[in-house]
C-alpha cells in the first residue's frame, strides 16, 4: 500500500509554486461558489436610492431578485472574480506558507504567532492584486448596473473616475483584512490543533476549522466591510455626499449619521453565510490540490 501522503505533515520544501498553484484553485472554487449570496450582501449594504433594492433579509433578497431580474443578476460580476481571485489567491497562499516558514511557524508547538504574522503578510500582497477586481465586482452587482461586462466596467469607470477609484477602499480594505485573515488563521490553527492534535491528513477536520474561522472572522470584521462597499460603490450612486466619500473615515461618518450603531452591520448574515462554507470549502480544496499537485 502507498504511504499516505500527511497534508498538515508537508515539509516546507513542499514548493512555492505548489502552495500558490493550489491557492489560486481554492479561491476560483471557494468565490464561484458562493457568488449569489455575495450580491446580496452588496445590496444589502449599500444605501439603496430606489425601495426596490431595500430587502429585509436573504430570503426576501432572493426571492425578488430572482423573480424581477432573473437568476442570473445574483451572477453578475462573478467574470471578475474568476478572473482576479485565481491570481490573488496564489499570491495569498503562496505569501502565507513562505513568511510562516521564515517566521518559524512550522516548528513544533503552537505558533500562533508566526501564523497571524504570516496570515497578515499575505492579506497585503493579495488585497493590492484584487482590489481593483473587487471593486468592478460590486459596480456590476449593485440594482440596476449598467455593466454586463468587465472590460466594461474597468475602461467606463478608469474614464470617468480615473484609477483613484480602483484604491480608494484600499486602505479600508487592508484595515478589515489584516485582522480578518489574522483572525480567520489563528482561530483555524486553534481549533485544528483542537480536532486534529496528531496532524494527520483530515478533510473534515479542515472544513469544520475553516468554517468556524470564516464565520467569526467575517462576523468581526463586517462594520469595515460596510465602509469598504460604500467607497467601492460610491460612482454608482446618485447621492452627492456618497458619491463625494473620500475614504473610510467619510464612510464610517455616513453609516453611522444615517442608519446608528445597527448601519455597521448590514448584510452581517450573508456575509457571514458567505464565509462560513466558502471558507470551508477554500481550506479542503486547498488541501487536495496541494496533495493533488504533489502526487
Amino acid at each position: 500500500m502507498a504511504e499516505e501522503v500527511e497534508y498538515e505533515g508537508l515539509p516546507s520544501n513542499a514548493g512555492l509554486t505548489v502552495n500558490m498553484l493550489a491557492g489560486a484553485l481554492a479561491g476560483i472554487t471557494e468565490h464561484a461558489v458562493m457568488f449569489p449570496i455575495d450580491s446580496i450582501k452588496t445590496r444589502m449594504q449599500v444605501f439603496a436610492a430606489s425601495p426596490a433594492a431595500v430587502y429585509t433579509g436573504i430570503g426576501n433578497a432572493f426571492t425578488r431578485i430572482s423573480s424581477t431580474e432573473g437568476m442570473r443578476a445574483l451572477w453578475r460580476g462573478v467574470s471578475s472574480v474568476i478572473l482576479g481571485a485565481g491570481p490573488a489567491h496564489a499570491v495569498h497562499f503562496g505569501t502565507y506558507e513562505a513568511v510562516k516558514e521564515l517566521a518559524g511557524g512550522n516548528n513544533v508547538g503552537n505558533q500562533w504567532i508566526a501564523t497571524s504574522l504570516a496570515g497578515a503578510a499575505a492579506t497585503v500582497a493579495s488585497d493590492a492584486l484584487m482590489n481593483p477586481f473587487d471593486v468592478i465586482k460590486q459596480r456590476m452587482q449593485v440594482h440596476q448596473s449598467e455593466f454586463r461586462s468587465v472590460f466594461t466596467a474597468i475602461r467606463v469607470v478608469h474614464r470617468t473616475e480615473g484609477l483613484n477609484a480602483f484604491y480608494v477602499s484600499y486602505p479600508t480594505t487592508l484595515t478589515m483584512s489584516i485582522p480578518f485573515t489574522a483572525v480567520q488563521f489563528t482561530v483555524y490553527e486553534q481549533i485544528k490543533m483542537m480536532l486534529n492534535p496528531k496532524g494527520e491528513y483530515s478533510p473534515v477536520t479542515h472544513m469544520i476549522a475553516g468554517g468556524v474561522a470564516g464565520g467569526v472572522a467575517a462576523g468581526v470584521t463586517t462594520p469595515l466591510d460596510v465602509a469598504k462597499t460604500l467607497l467601492q460603490t460610491r460612482g454608482t450612486s446618485q447621492d452627492p455626499e456618497i458619491r463625494r466619500l473620500g475614504g473610510m473615515v467619510d464612510a464610517l461618518r455616513v453609516i453611522w449619521k444615517r442608519d446608528g450603531l445597527k448601519g455597521f452591520g448590514r448584510g452581517i448574515s450573508p456575509r457571514i453565510l458567505t464565509h462560513m462554507p466558502s471558507n470551508a470549502l477554500c481550506w479542503l480544496s486547498y488541501e487536495f490540490f496541494k496533495v493533488a499537485i504533489r502526487e
